[in-house]
């Protein structure tokens, strides 16, 4: 062999070595990120992170540490979620029950556009609060994925349980029960 193609195998195993060790580095970083705690727990058993949002149509400001020895519902929907839609009828059927014993459904909405969710909202008569959550700031906080999600936060302001997925009545129901402040 010359020397001429020694120093290109040396370069190109050089280049090589250097790029596996780059995408190495890269890998290890995406993974470690991960895993990286933002420092806010959302696991069940833990107090649920405050976050204050505005109520649908006004100006009022709800935020979940003025609900302190209630128990709460937080469900995250959307009016393009087919779930969502059909457990909408299911709550709103059980609130006036659950809000009566110190339960309250704080529903938070992550549609952007304003009139597909008052439509909504007529169509399906809903009285409990709606929440907007158009930056996603909450929906990020509760690391919250696929919707509908719903948690059910005791009156001490721990999360009691964590539900991903659409409820049923019965379910919802129970749920609801389960987060009743005691008389």
């Amino acid at each position: 062999m010359s020397g001429k193609t020694i120093k290109k195998k040396k370069k190109r195993l050089i280049f090589r070595s250097t790029l596996l060790v780059i995408m190495l580095s890269l890998v290890v970083f995406a993974v470690a990120s991960a895993f990286q705690e933002d420092g806010v727990s959302v696991e069940e058993g833990e107090t649920a992170p405050n976050f204050a949002l505005k109520k649908f149509g006004t100006d009022e400001t709800v935020e979940l540490k003025d609900y302190r020895g209630k128990g709460v519902m937080i469900n995250f929907w959307a009016t393009y979620c087919e779930p969502c839609k059909d457990e909408m009828p299911y709550m709103e059927k059980l609130y006036p029950k659950y809000k009566k014993k110190g339960v309250e459904i704080l529903a938070i909405n992550l549609d952007t556009t304003d009139i597909v969710v008052e439509q909504f909202m007529r169509e399906y008569q809903l009285t409990f609060p709606i929440l907007q959550d158009k930056d996603g700031q909450v929906m990020n906080l509760y690391n919250i994925g696929p919707i509908p999600s719903t948690l059910f936060i005791g009156p001490d302001g721990k999360i009691e349980e964590t539900v991903i997925g659409p409820l049923t009545l019965d379910k919802l129901e129970g749920h609801l029960q389960d987060i009743t402040p005691s008389s």
